[in-house]
């Protein structure tokens, strides 16, 4: 295959970049919704699940109508309701107490969720629960908490609106209604992934499933415009191609090579010209390969 990030019988890991400009990349529940931070180091976190929500939701844009690419985890949508699908489209019968009918059941309604699902056949799925599960799928695609380069500066803002929730509150004669809004003025992070060519041949990837993939991670900020994210973008996607399904060196060894440092001077940081990205390409193991998805080819910016 002449690109080898979209041979799916290939181990790849690789290595993303975005930023965000006055707004929040992840809010924490637990904080009031302010930017998630590392207590320890101030720099600021995003979740794997918030990355893995972008890529479904780009996947459902990209794909819409594309036999083989709904998606499972999908907002409004009740997983057991996911999983009736499989036994409607093969004819199952379904009775979770019936634990011979649910072993001779499960695999084919397995086999229906991956060929039925992108996000089941990638990130893999726990869909053991109500009366006609599918069992458990583990994904080739694992992805990390992505970390901010430098500390970040979470800030929350008092905002107002003219209007009010409650008729009771203009008959009483107010007129503006106070909120706040979370913000980090700027911050570049970094993100990894891996991709198992052995556990993709059990779910099913195809090549066209890792070209969707690259797509929609190149796009995930593009469509998921929103005023509390303020201006996020993808800076840098990196992939390493190994020339076998287990891989020719260890992922750590091949993500290191990407190096994001600040320029000289530049306090406060407040753009991405503020950091030198470089990928020393020199140091490639043999047997592994680069392409850079989005960022300078020479991996220097």
């Amino acid at each position: 295959m002449s690109e080898p990030h979209l041979d799916p019988t290939r181990k790849h890991d690789f290595v993303f970049l975005f930023d965000v400009r006055d707004g929040n990349p992840n809010g924490d529940p637990d904080s009031g919704g302010a930017p998630r931070t590392d207590p320890d180091t101030g720099q600021g976190l995003v979740t794997d699940v918030a990355i893995k929500r972008k890529i479904r939701n780009t996947i459902a844009l990209l794909k819409e109508g594309e036999p083989g690419f709904d998606i499972y985890v999908e907002a409004g949508v009740a997983l057991n309701t996911q999983h009736e699908r499989a036994y409607t489209a093969l004819n199952l019968q379904g009775d979770k107490k019936d634990k011979k009918q649910t072993a001779e059941n499960q695999p084919r309604a397995r086999d229906w969720m991956c060929a039925t699902f992108f996000d089941v056949r990638m990130f893999g799925a726990v869909m053991s629960t109500g009366d006609k599960p599918a069992g458990r799928v583990q994904g080739p695609l694992q992805l990390t908490f992505s970390r901010s380069i430098s500390p970040i500066l979470g800030l929350e803002h008092g905002i107002t609106r003219i209007t009010q929730t409650r008729a009771g509150d203009v008959e009483q004669g107010e007129t503006t209604e106070m909120g706040n809004k979370h913000t980090v003025p700027y911050g570049l992070y970094r993100g990894i992934g891996h991709f198992s060519a052995p556990l993709a041949a059990k779910t099913g990837v195809t090549t066209a499933d890792l070209d969707a993939l690259w797509q929609a991670i190149t796009m995930m900020f593009e469509h998921d415009r929103s005023a509390s994210r303020g201006e996020m973008a993808l800076r840098g996607l990196y992939v390493f191609s190994h020339d076998n399904a287990f891989g020719k060196a260890p992922a750590h060894q091949l993500t290191d090579l990407v190096q994001v440092v600040p320029n000289e001077h530049s306090t406060p940081i407040r753009a991405f010209t503020d950091y030198q990205v470089t990928v020393d390409q020199s140091q490639l193991p043999p047997g592994v390969t680069m392409t850079t998805l989005t960022g300078a080819p020479d991996g220097q910016q």
